[in-house]
């Protein structure tokens, strides 16, 4: 049996200690790993539901036969493990703000995305998804101005509850206008939130996209012995 609680990576980072965690859950008899930003909980893989529709419903609503997707939030790696598993992908581009993530994976930490970082359809990114994604050259260094087929980010908690303040204004019109010249035509975009769906948020995509829809992921909470919800945002 495993240790009841260890520390397998922590990092002084420009945002902060960030610290990977995997302690034994007494209540689903399994081992969870959680990561920490400071005294704050990032995420855990005991709640992965709604990390796994945001690929889902996202990748439901491209239209191309290759997806070529970028993952905004690499994380404990279940959105990105999830886009690799639609048979239409064809490459994921994944951009992370810590390096220190990006080694997580590539030293296999994690068993339930350990394959994720050797992928050949996959690519790690270390930068910053904000600003990639309101600049002219766009995410892809090696091809500068690519566009793509969705892309999908989760990285703050909500559009209005921002890990950065320098994140706050992707989430208007104009930072949204950006993002959309990095995608192809009919390409989608696809957002992660905590709290219920946001009518002034879902305005502001109704008038960026020509169309946009959330839905609210419900899945079981088993330290609450009920439910918890998510949404996830889908912008075409």
């Amino acid at each position: 049996m495993s240790a009841r609680f260890e520390v397998l990576d922590w990092s002084e980072t420009r945002m902060g200690v960030i610290s990977l965690r995997r302690r034994l859950d007494p209540t689903v008899n399994a081992d969870v790993y959680e990561v920490k930003l400071g005294d704050e909980f990032l995420m855990s893989s005991l709640f992965t539901a709604a990390e796994v529709e945001l690929a889902r419903l996202g990748l439901a609503q491209a239209v191309d036969a290759d997806l070529d997707v970028v993952v905004g939030g690499l994380g404990l790696g279940y959105t990105a493990q999830a886009a690799l598993e639609d048979t239409r992908l064809r490459s994921l581009l994944v951009v992370e703000a810590l390096e220190e993530v990006i080694g997580w994976h590539r030293r296999a930490l994690l068993p339930d995305t350990a394959e994720l970082a050797s992928d050949p359809r996959v690519r790690l990114r270390q930068g910053d998804f904000f600003e990639l994604a309101t600049s002219t050259e766009g995410f892809d260094p090696e091809t500068p101005g690519r566009r793509f087929d969705a892309v999908l980010l989760d990285i703050d908690h909500t559009p209005r509850h921002v890990l950065d303040p320098s994140h706050a204004g992707f989430y208007t019109a104009s930072g949204l206008r950006r993002l959309a010249r990095h995608l192809k035509p009919g390409g989608v975009f696809a957002l992660w939130s905590d709290d219920p769906p946001d009518a002034d948020f879902e305005a502001v995509l109704a008038g960026v996209f020509d169309r946009s829809e959330a839905s609210v992921v419900r899945f079981a909470n088993p330290l609450t012995g009920g439910h918890s919800t998510n949404t996830v945002y889908v912008a075409r």
